[in-house]
């Protein structure tokens, strides 16, 4: 069985222009091309187009599916398998939010106050949902999916008082770095361990757990992404590779 650009597109629910482009960026190319110059697709072309635009449903950007599939240890059932996963995953925040929704119309259709709790849990899915969107894929890759869904599940399950404390502490270790860094406190002073012991609580309460290793990995992250090491330097360069090396005295002492 042979298809012509127009057909696959066609089935596929695409344009033909479209078609080409993927075969113009090496994404996709026809099974083989006719003296004529027409480009002919068999059964293997149209399962690769298949899995092509599922994964730019899941948001992918073209590069990467292209790099996914040429990847020698991709392996297309495992690949699927996971990301059937995520998709359920994605399907029951949905869900949660739309009862959220739901809930939040209701009270509005019979002037009830709709609880406070319940509109802080719809926050919690925002949130999760958009650090999954901007931080998702490199967590996933650093740490692995299993911490990752346990980071998000952490979130989820935080009361409101949980996501306050949570909150305030964060902004007790920025105040606590400005302060150390300032007075150019030694990394491994008294002082400087406090700070590293809250910042292990801070990361507990969003990963679930702790580990030595990973904290100090997180740490060196800070420094050398540019998007976490401005915000802890925020103006003043040297705060983050400072809080590093308070981090890593803290964890080599564990």
């Amino acid at each position: 069985m042979s298809f012509t650009v127009s057909q696959l597109a066609k089935l596929a629910g695409i344009s033909p222009r479209t078609l080409r482009y993927y075969d113009q960026i090496g994404l996709l190319a026809p099974q083989h091309t006719t003296a004529a110059g027409y480009r002919l697709y068999g059964a293997e072309q149209a399962d690769t187009l298949w899995q092509i635009l599922f994964y730019r449903e899941l948001g992918l950007q073209l590069g990467e599916i292209r790099a996914l599939l040429r990847d020698p240890s991709y392996d297309r059932r495992q690949a699927l398998t996971d990301h059937r996963r995520r998709l359920l995953q994605k399907r029951e925040k949905l869900e949660r939010l739309l009862g959220a929704v739901d809930r939040v119309l209701a009270a509005d259709d019979t002037q009830e106050v709709f609880l406070l709790e319940e509109r802080f849990d719809c926050f919690k899915e925002q949130l999760v949902a958009e650090n999954e969107r901007r931080y998702g894929k490199e967590v996933r890759a650093r740490y692995g999916d299993a911490a990752a869904d346990s980071a998000n599940a952490a979130m989820l399950c935080m009361s409101r008082a949980d996501y306050d404390r949570f909150t305030a502490l964060e902004k007790e270790i920025l105040r606590q770095l400005d302060a150390l860094f300032a007075a150019g406190t030694p990394t491994d002073a008294p002082a400087a361990r406090e700070l590293a012991e809250k910042h292990r609580q801070w990361l507990t309460a969003s990963w679930g757990h702790y580990d030595p290793a990973a904290h100090a990995a997180l740490a060196a992250g800070y420094v050398a992404d540019d998007r976490f090491r401005d915000y802890y330097d925020r103006g003043t360069a040297g705060r983050a590779v400072y809080l590093r090396d308070v981090i890593a005295h803290y964890t080599q002492s564990l």
